[in-house]
């Protein structure tokens, strides 16, 4: 096979001149109508096929697989059948072409040949007229389509010699124009092309013919250390016609070898029949984005930007996740600027999978941060506070939470606009990480830029501050709340503050700010808040503070929590004790007769007789005398068992 191809090179072989005469009667058996009408009819039929030297190869070659998705539309075709199925010579043809204004591409040329089953001479004639004037539209789809004119007509000698100008192009067989021309030898009983046709196919097929092809050629380059003139003479001693299909098959198969691909990527470059395209830079490019290559890696770039070929989805992800992997963040933020310039655009889900890989890095470089953002944001996409929570997680999940400040003021540097929301969660996250100062400095300058927050931002940091037991931070920050914010809401703040003065066996103290701050500002505290405060009050005996108590209770809405109030004047009250803690019971009458049997009760429970009768001695006369009380004091006073003199029958 490799010596029909050095035939065709040869002083005085096929491409001796640019016309290729082919004989045969395949014209003779046309009906009339389809005859030739544009030569003489003596002339022998001749398809033209573009010289080696003279031919332009163009930038974006096509392929046997490829199937053009361009129409011609009705008008544009039936002009194109009239211009081509008349007597006019190849000069009118132009004209005529000219003054129809069609505008021809290789879409427009392969799919103009599919509608023209029937019509060979038609075909042949558009064919003939495109390798003349417009070689560069010619393809190996273009070809396919020729030889089933040819197999169709029974043309064997014109059919195998298209197949050596395809094999020498570098063309394969497609697998349509194999089963096209396979049925057309069939049905015309040629048995002998047939099985020469199964044969190319099983050969020369892109299916095979490339990666078997591919494989030699990988095998030569990987011989040796060095690429030297040894292995380019084996290479050229192979013979193929170094097509796009093909060294991209080679560089997919040296991906292991960066600088042997290279060097083979650029001695292909110089081949005739290869010019570098998008498909063959971007497997380039995914071979030498690594350690070690960067500095080609950079120039291949460059260089496929001056040829206006763009990276493609596939290049960016598997080279910018390499870098990643390998800790070249810096080199990954330069390739994420690179592409949103280069082709398709990186998507939010690139650039949210490196500013996640950028932030879990052993040490956070902000600058890269604001970097990408503002990559990002130049490149027209919007800046959404999702955005910034998808990041804040990955900051969480390495335990760098105390840093989301400096992660967001990265991010507003770039560009990025924080709601109100992300500074809530900002100042919430920086009190999670118990780092109460830097969440108060954070509200603070961003307070001053014109930022407020929500309620529960200061509540976080009160609560923080209780947490770490700062009680002095914490009243100094609930005072600033009561600035900012008035003193609606706080009773969750207020809380935070009177657990944090707790803690330190401030009873009193805690007691006194909250009494200030209910008669002064207003403040109503939350209902858990007064029974924490009573109990304690209790615990240190502090019963008239903690009756007090009652008083605000009542005056917020919340119904008095006396329960700890009997348990203590049981066991330690005296009957001024009892009567400070009734009064402050007192609703319209002094007292609560309900009350004063809880209290008397638990008194006399506890065996404390003086203490009960000192209390029964400062209540007024219809308390002593109410019934239900004399019945207690009775059944204290009398054996157990004796009935009441006053109910016992006469």
């Amino acid at each position: 096979m490799r010596s029909a191809w050095r035939i065709l090179l040869r002083p005085g072989g096929l491409f001796r001149t640019e016309r290729i005469s082919f004989s045969g009667t395949l014209w003779n058996h046309l009906p009339s109508s389809q005859a030739l009408r544009c030569f003489p009819s003596n002339s022998t039929f001749t398809p033209h096929y573009p010289s080696r030297a003279n031919s332009e190869y163009p930038s974006r070659r096509f392929y046997s697989s490829e199937i053009s998705s361009v129409e011609p539309c009705g008008e544009d075709h039936a002009l194109l059948l009239d211009i081509f199925s008349g007597n006019s010579g190849l000069h009118d043809v132009e004209t005529r072409l000219e003054s129809a204004d069609i505008k021809f591409d290789h879409g427009f040329l392969n799919s103009s040949l599919r509608s023209l089953d029937g019509k060979p001479d038609v075909a042949v004639r558009l064919f003939n007229w495109a390798a003349e004037k417009k070689p560069d539209l010619l393809s190996a789809e273009t070809y396919n389509s020729m030889l089933g004119f040819f197999a169709a007509g029974g043309k064997s000698s014109e059919f195998w010699e298209m197949v050596e100008v395809m094999k020498k192009k570098g063309y394969c067989l497609s697998k349509n124009a194999f089963f096209k021309a396979s049925k057309s030898f069939d049905q015309l009983i040629m048995h002998e092309d047939l099985g020469k046709l199964k044969e190319l196919y099983a050969s020369n097929s892109s299916e095979n013919w490339v990666p078997r092809t591919a494989s030699r050629v990988c095998k030569i380059l990987r011989e040796g250390d060095e690429l030297g003139d040894e292995v380019w003479k084996s290479l050229k001693d192979l013979d193929p016609n170094y097509s796009s299909d093909l060294v991209f098959a080679v560089l997919e198969k040296l991906s292991s070898y960066p600088a042997k691909a290279f060097l083979f990527f650029r001695w292909a470059s110089d081949n005739a029949s290869f010019k570098p395209e998008g498909k063959s830079y971007n497997a380039m490019a995914r071979i030498l984005g690594r350690e070690g290559s960067m500095e080609r890696f950079w120039d291949l770039l460059q260089e496929m930007k001056l040829a206006g070929q763009g990276l493609e989805p596939e290049t960016y992800l598997k080279v910018s996740r390499r870098f990643l992997s390998r800790g070249m963040t810096k080199e990954a933020v330069d390739f994420f600027e690179h592409a949103m310039d280069a082709g398709e655009k990186p998507s939010l889900r690139d650039f949210l999978h490196l500013m996640r890989k950028i932030v879990m890095c052993r040490e956070l470089e902000l600058h890269l941060v604001s970097r990408t953002v503002r990559i990002f944001k130049n490149g027209g996409y919007p800046l959404k506070d999702s955005i910034f929570g998808s990041v804040l997680k990955s900051v969480v999940s390495v335990g760098r939470l105390g840093e989301c400040s400096s992660l967001l003021k990265a991010m507003e540097e770039g560009g990025f606009s924080a709601s109100r929301a992300v500074t809530d969660r900002v100042a919430v996250e920086l009190c999670r990480a118990r780092k109460p100062d830097e969440a108060l400095e954070f509200i603070l300058e961003k307070e001053a830029s014109g930022h407020k927050f929500d309620p529960k931002s200061w509540v976080s940091l009160i609560q923080c501050y209780s947490q770490v037991g700062s009680t002095e931070k914490c009243l100094s920050s609930f005072n600033r709340m009561i600035e900012k914010n008035g003193s609606e809401k706080v009773g969750f703040a207020f809380e935070a503050l009177v657990t944090a003065h707790l803690r330190r066996s401030k009873v009193l103290d805690v007691y006194k700010v909250l009494s200030a701050m209910v008669e002064k500002n207003k403040l109503e505290p939350l209902q858990s808040t007064y029974k924490v405060l009573i109990k304690r009050l209790l615990s240190e005996g502090k019963l008239k503070e903690a009756s007090s108590l009652l008083t605000l209770m009542k005056r917020h809405g919340y119904p008095p929590f006396i329960e700890p109030f009997f348990g203590y004047i049981s066991k330690f009250g005296s009957g001024e004790d009892a009567m400070v803690f009734l009064k402050s019971m007192t609703v319209k009458s002094f007292p609560s007769i309900s009350v004063f049997i809880r209290t008397l009760e638990g008194v006399l429970k506890a065996g404390r007789k003086e203490t009960a009768d000192d209390l029964l001695s400062k209540s007024p006369c219809f308390v002593r005398n109410h019934a239900d009380v004399l019945n207690l004091v009775y059944s204290h006073n009398s054996p157990k068992g004796s009935p009441n003199p006053d109910l016992a029958p006469a």
